[in-house]
């Protein structure tokens, strides 16, 4: 059982990598969400809608930012924590007690493991199913005419064409003072004037149920105007809730089957191409993790350790890390309209851990370099 339990080294490493990766993750994490979550603000406040709702609409949210902000975080982490490290010289010392490279890059993939292991699981299920109940919840919300009426003394646009005035709401939920106006219809607009009335919630909808007011509708563009009086008028509100729910998921909401073998009928051959890129998308985007953990590494332990040289290789390894993350990126637009590209999605990743790896081994541009003119000399 000793045998199988990490070394020690191993074990501090992997605790001084995972602190950096969670506060980087939770700080570029919170910059998007207060961008993120400002349409989603907007709505919730127009609409009514309480705190509790409002944290569940950003808790869904979370997974799809988290995608592309764990593998970035994973690399600037890992980076600044062995920089740290060979800085304080404890590297030196772990050489120099027996501890080799390749046991300290366990830790480091380690830790790159768990990171990858954490994207999978918001790309592959968290991310879809999050976009599939915020979608649903935000479109209950613009739906809920009732929530759309809450203020009273104001000019509410409930929907396109609607408006609806409430003098004063009851705590018992009567309503006094009613006008709603409907101009979606131009050439015919519709007034109802209310005394008194109340909001209810049936299980056919949301009806305005209206005492003792007038209709006034408007013919000929406004020229005459006919006025019905009536003692009770209920109003469908349900039907100004604007179009039904679409069955059709976007990219974003579908799972990694859905996008592989859609089963909607009359889907074209152009919006296939388009899924089977992003299915291939998603499941190479957690492999930068692996990636950036031996970039990150050769950085810092390959190289002299004078100051200049050590800002150099760091710069470097972010350029490389960048370029390679940019370049997936490039590559997605153009794997959706040329389908034999989607090679490139894996190609990227494993040909940046092969440099990492190559430089790990000694065999650096400016290493092989070196060894080329000691050769001619």
């Amino acid at each position: 059982m000793a045998r199988l339990r990490p070394p020690r080294l191993s074990v501090y490493i992997l605790a001084q990598l995972l602190g950096p990766v969670a506060v980087l993750t939770l700080l570029l994490t919170s910059v998007i969400w207060l961008v993120s979550i400002l349409p989603l603000l907007d709505l919730v406040i127009n609409r009514g809608q309480s705190a509790p709702t409002f944290l569940y609409l950003i808790l869904l949210m979370l997974p799809t930012p988290l995608v592309i902000i764990m593998p970035i975080a994973f690399f600037f982490a890992a980076l600044f924590t062995l920089h740290r490290l060979q800085g304080d010289s404890e590297l030196i010392v772990m050489a120099s007690a027996g501890y080799s490279l390749r046991q300290l890059a366990t830790p480091v993939l380690a830790c790159g493991a768990i990171v990858m292991a954490l994207t999978y699981a918001c790309v592959l299920y968290l991310m879809p199913a999050g976009q599939r109940a915020l979608r649903d919840k935000v479109l209950d919300i613009r739906a809920d005419m009732a929530g759309a009426l809450l203020n009273e003394g104001e000019f509410n646009p409930a929907a396109p064409g609607l408006t609806v005035f409430l003098r004063q709401l009851g705590s018992n939920g009567e309503i006094r003072g009613i006008l709603v106006h409907n101009n979606q219809d131009r050439a015919r607009p519709i007034t109802y004037i209310a005394e008194k009335g109340i909001l209810a919630q049936t299980p056919a909808g949301t009806r305005l149920i209206m005492l003792d007011g007038t209709v006034e509708t408007g013919a000929q563009d406004g020229k005459q105007l006919q006025v019905l009086h009536f003692e009770s008028y209920t109003l469908n509100l349900d039907q100004f809730a604007g179009p039904a729910r679409s069955t059709l998921r976007k990219v974003n909401e579908r799972y990694l089957d859905e996008l592989l073998w859609p089963s909607e009928r009359g889907v074209s051959q152009r919006i296939r191409d388009q899924f089977f890129a992003v299915a291939h998308d998603r499941i190479s985007q957690p492999l930068y993790c692996l990636t950036f953990a031996l970039i990150a590494l050769a950085a810092v332990v390959r190289g002299r350790r004078q100051r200049g040289s050590i800002a150099l290789r760091l710069t470097m390894a972010s350029l490389a890390a960048a370029g390679l993350r940019i370049a997936g990126y490039g590559v997605m637009g153009l794997a959706q309209h040329n389908p034999p590209l989607i090679v490139a999605f894996y190609l990227l990743p494993v040909l940046g851990a092969a440099a990492a790896i190559a430089v790990l081994a000694g065999y650096s541009p400016a290493a092989i370099r070196a060894r080329f003119g000691m050769q001619t000399a």
